[in-house]
């Protein structure tokens, strides 16, 4: 396995925080409009709770946002090395 440099560590980390500062505006951005969602619900008194269809369809797109940011120890940098590595060697064979 390769050793990561500095610069490399760096960039990676400047990636996940990145990802995780997406998720929070994403979640933040789901919380304000199904408020405002549920608080049209509440204000015309429509008996009907319509506004679990955008908050469960949402949520669950917003589910896999959590997880692809952290439910899963993925090694990307391992991944994206071997994968480089790979592409350099058909680039070499081809060329």
């Amino acid at each position: 396995m390769k050793q990561l440099t500095d610069d490399e560590i760096y960039r990676i980390a400047q990636k996940r925080v990145k990802e995780k500062k997406e998720f929070y505006n994403h979640l933040s951005v789901y919380i304000v409009i199904n408020l405002m969602l549920i608080s049209i619900w509440a204000f015309t008194g429509s008996s009907y709770p319509w506004f679990i269809f955008p908050l469960g369809g949402w949520g669950i797109g917003l589910i896999f946002h959590f997880l692809s940011v952290f439910g899963f120890m993925r090694d990307e940098s391992d991944w994206e090395n071997k994968e480089i590595q790979k592409e350099i060697g058909h680039l070499k064979k081809n060329l």
